[in-house]
């Protein structure tokens, strides 16, 4: 009896026509039903459509419990989005066509089931239904290929076609026909049906793409890469079905005006973008500098401007023709271009034709003046000067002037010498394995020394205090004048153990200052000084038998630079010429 009980369990075991038969093995082992919860009904242990493993019970209360099952975490078919490429990304933030900024990948993203009340319920949409009172039921049901979702009790539910706003009636009209009272319903669209649509013409990646049927036209096209900013329209998109076309849209429209078309998709669908149309191409004093589509043969100039919005100081519109190999230039003011008729190919520039009235310059630091001044263009700085009331505690003899122009083009400076360091790390030559691994170490170091010095700043300052002609300079628009305080200070930083501020003494030497800052560090060049004073100009510290030491004032900062420890004369003699930049334009000491 032992082996056959071992030798019936291994067919059952192994073959699957025995494994289904329950019955047999309960019989065996003293189950009914193979001690599935099937409650004795056809079939055993397999579960019918929307029916739970409980079956149906009568609670005490006498209310009915309708079969309720617990939905998978993702319904069957479910599909992803594509995720944007990084290079479509770039191509079209950096782009100059209007409208590529739509297509940076947050269209692309799946979102959550939005509530469109016109939308018609397609197969394969997911149903949230609930019932309670003299019956409950919860679960989420999928419309069957016949457009129906069956409902256990009430049976097969037409729901195909059915508007979203009209659903919670749909349910309540078949729930009342099962139980005559004392049932309440509710039900909502859980997620619409998963749809593959064709993404094709003129865009980035042509292809079949991922979604449903109640995401926008740009979920799709942004999935696309966006439309080919060289050969693809912005005022032409289709969606077609089959050989019909079932809606037309500018994406003008949605850009200016806020409007989209819901299209509702279906499985199969296809969206096209047709050829770029004309162009004009719009640059200098305009929120829009930007290349614009135009439908017709001719852009209308009012149009355009509606379109470029041109800023308040533009006075004068020139319009460069193309027709073919010679360019015609033409010169109107901004009141007349309204009537202008531009024509495919045309660059249009908004210029002003005069200098602006006023300037604004701020006026900071010790003093007991107004901060911000507008002056007529032209003013100097002497004018200013004679404007402001100075206090007792006032380092007139030491302003400081910081101008935007001369904070850019100090930026460009150190811009220009971190790619020639760059360059200069990266094509160091070697005559040895180890020799090239000591590069490549060293290169590697200087790298990430050149991405911390990109994040300075310049401090933009310029050399007045003794200029001969101070009071003759020209001041110009978001100029900063500041007034230092007496402070009778002087900061120690850079390559010092404790860098800090120190009261001035009549006769202390640079070095005595550093003392008094801890003295230096393991990385500093003691021969590398630089006195930086508080109108822009600078003494390097040189203290030797024959030299003459510099004369430290108040308000003056000491800053120690670092060694530079490496191979190549070349790399050390430009760190060197870097680090002085950065000391000087910033005030910033930057160890490698």
């Amino acid at each position: 009896m032992h082996y056959l009980l071992i030798l019936l369990m291994a067919l059952a075991f192994s073959s699957p026509a025995w494994a289904q038969n329950s019955n047999f093995l309960g019989s065996i082992f003293g189950q009914p039903g193979g001690g599935q919860s099937g409650g004795g009904q056809p079939g055993g242990g397999q579960l019918q459509p929307n029916q739970s493993t409980q079956g149906k019970t009568t609670p005490p209360s006498g209310k009915a419990t309708l079969p309720v099952s617990t939905p998978p975490p993702e319904s069957v078919g479910q599909i992803s989005p594509e995720p944007q490429q990084p290079a479509d990304t770039a191509a079209n933030l950096n782009s100059q066509v209007f409208g590529a900024q739509l297509f940076t990948g947050a269209f692309a993203r799946k979102g959550p089931t939005q509530f469109n009340p016109d939308y018609l319920i397609a197969i394969g949409d997911s149903i949230r239904l609930r019932l309670w009172g003299s019956a409950t039921f919860d679960d989420v049901l999928m419309v069957d290929p016949q457009g129906n979702i069956f409902i256990p009790t009430v049976g097969p539910v037409k729901v195909l076609g059915v508007r979203n706003q009209d659903l919670q009636g749909t349910i309540e009209k078949a729930a009342r026909r099962a139980f005559r009272a004392n049932v309440y319903s509710y039900a909502s669209l859980a997620e619409a049906q998963p749809v593959r649509v064709y993404v094709g013409g003129f865009v980035n990646r042509p292809g079949l793409y991922n979604g449903t049927s109640m995401d926008s036209l740009l979920h799709y096209l942004d999935q696309a890469g966006g439309i080919d900013l060289e050969r693809g329209t912005f005022l032409n998109v289709q969606v077609k079905r089959g050989a019909q076309v079932r809606t037309n849209m500018s994406l003008y429209d949605f850009l200016l005006e806020g409007r989209i078309p819901q299209v509702q998709l279906a499985d199969g669908d296809i969206i096209f973008v047709s050829a770029r149309q004309k162009t004009v191409t719009v640059s200098g004093l305009a929120e829009n500098a930007k290349r614009f589509e135009f439908a017709g043969a001719e852009l209308n100039g009012a149009d355009l401007i509606k379109l470029a919005k041109p800023f308040p100081l533009a006075t004068h519109v020139r319009v460069t023709r193309n027709t073919g190999t010679i360019k015609n230039l033409e010169y109107y003011p901004l009141d007349q271009a309204g009537s202008l008729r531009l024509i495919n190919g045309d660059e249009v520039v908004f210029t002003a034709d005069k200098r602006q009235g006023t300037i604004t310059v701020r006026v900071e630091g010790e003093h007991q003046s107004p901060q911000e001044y507008q002056l007529q263009y032209g003013t100097r700085i002497g004018e200013l000067l004679k404007r402001i009331e100075f206090s007792e505690r006032s380092d007139v003899a030491n302003l400081q002037l910081f101008r935007q122009s001369v904070k850019d083009r100090q930026k460009l400076i150190l811009q220009t010498s971190l790619k020639s360091l760059e360059a200069a790390a990266l094509t160091a030559r070697s005559g040895t394995n180890d020799e090239a691994q000591l590069r490549a170490n060293e290169a590697s170091l200087i790298l990430q020394w050149v991405e911390r010095a990109k994040d300075i700043e310049p401090a933009g300052q310029v050399m007045i205090a003794k200029a001969n002609l101070r009071d003759e300079l020209l001041l110009e628009n978001g100029d900063i004048v500041h007034v230092p305080v007496l402070d009778g200070l002087v900061l120690v930083g850079g390559e010092v153990m404790f860098p800090n501020t120190i009261p001035f003494e009549s006769g202390l030497s640079v070095e005595d200052y550093i003392q008094r800052a801890g003295g230096y560090t393991q990385n500093a060049d003691g021969s590398k000084v630089i006195i930086a004073h508080r109108d822009g100009s600078f003494t390097e510290s040189n203290e030797g038998f024959f030299s003459k030491a510099p004369q430290i004032r108040a308000g003056d900062h000491i800053l120690v630079l670092p060694k530079i420890d490496v191979k190549s004369r070349q790399i050390a003699k430009e760190m060197t010429q870097m680090l002085f930049q950065l000391a000087l334009m910033a005030g910033v000491v930057l160890s490698l």
